[in-house]
């Protein structure tokens, strides 16, 4: 957590600001040039005209948030809010930077990148939020909103955002809130709750008709999203079906939930099984991981885990940050991120169930 000063400071300092930006800023909607949230639909960023009634109640982890109107002024913390945000025209006066599927450093992905182009927005003020939220930089930013419906927020760090504005937090397990949430919780707090719901038909549409045109995708083999360290084969880490990356691959592209991600629960989002607990993965067709291709030839030797259908038939999609980070990032759905999944993503699955079958 950072913390470079005492939180009544950083409360003072964003209600100053806050102050300043009422004398000069302008309503959404009403075309204020210095404001982010006031694209035109001209402009490409739709109508922000609020959809819903405020004040707007958000139930999440933490307790119940309460919007008084419409937010101007908007931050975000932890992944894919931002996109949110944007897809719905909204562009937010802060966000964390990417460091992670980011293709050229700039700390914004390409479709963020792209979106903005659309919106002719610049791109909003960037925070380093590798060690923790810098609570510092978002108070000085005034938002009248902060949206963290995907992220791993702690009780202390809403607490603190709290002090600063109202805080959208994840619904029930920390990194534990699938695209389609991400969209209508952040949605709904922008007063676009109905555009939001739009949005999210709009996108699992294009994701059904796109998993049709693949021979492979669609026959329920076993898959999900798991993580091996070849230094140490003695446990296997796997994302429960709570997150996105593992959810996505049942709910969407086709697959089933093997024995082993069912059992592990919804409690948290990343959990872990023993090798010699092999036999409980003969479900286990297909494994998407992060890792280079090289890893399959120790996999494949290793008396216990080459045991795993998946692993014998070589029925393993391996996502290379390195090489492609954007690819590797996109098979975490998100709001803006989809075009690239259905691009680049389904036909590595598609590939991979090939051999599973």
């Amino acid at each position: 957590m950072r913390v470079s000063r005492p939180i009544a400071a950083l409360v003072a300092a964003a209600a100053a600001s806050l102050a300043l930006a009422a004398c000069a800023g302008s309503p959404a909607g009403e075309g204020g040039a210095d404001d982010p949230t006031t694209q035109s639909e001209e402009e490409g960023g739709g109508d922000t005209a609020p959809s819903a009634e405020f004040p707007i109640t958000i139930t999440h982890a933490f307790g119940e948030t309460v919007i008084e109107s419409q937010p101007e002024r908007v931050a975000t913390v932890g992944w894919s809010n931002q996109e949110a945000a944007l897809a719905l025209g909204v562009v937010p006066v802060i966000m964390e930077a990417a460091t992670w599927g980011d293709d050229d450093g700039n700390g914004v992905l390409p479709w963020v990148e792209d979106k903005l182009t659309e919106l002719g927005a610049e791109t909003p003020e960037l925070y380093d939020g590798t060690d923790g939220v810098d609570f510092e930089a978002i108070a000085d930013a005034a938002p009248d909103v902060i949206l963290s419906a995907y992220s791993g927020l702690s009780q202390d760090d809403y607490d603190t955002l709290s002090q600063i504005a109202p805080v959208v937090a994840f619904p029930e397990v920390a990194w534990g809130t699938t695209w389609q949430q991400t969209i209508t919780m952040n949605g709904t707090a922008l007063g676009l709750q109905a555009a939001a719901e739009a949005l999210v038909s709009e996108l699992e549409g294009q994701v059904s008709d796109a998993v049709a045109d693949y021979p492979n995708l669609g026959g329920g083999e076993g898959a999900s999203f798991f993580f091996f360290d070849v230094n140490d084969l003695s446990s296997i880490g796997f994302y429960a079906l709570v997150d996105p990356r593992s959810l996505f691959l049942v709910e969407q592209a086709g697959f089933s939930a093997p024995q082993v991600i069912t059992d592990a629960g919804t409690e948290e989002f990343y959990s872990s099984i023993s090798a010699e607990a092999v036999d409980e993965m003969a479900d286990v067709d297909v494994i998407v991981t992060y890792g280079t291709g090289e890893e399959l030839e120790a996999l494949q030797a290793d008396p216990l885990l080459s045991r795993i259908p998946a692993v014998a038939n070589g029925a393993i999609v391996f996502l290379d940050e390195a090489v492609d980070p954007v690819t590797a990032s996109s098979a975490n759905p998100s709001p803006l991120g989809i075009s690239h999944l259905i691009e680049n993503y389904l036909p590595l699955l598609n590939e991979a169930a090939g051999k599973a079958a």
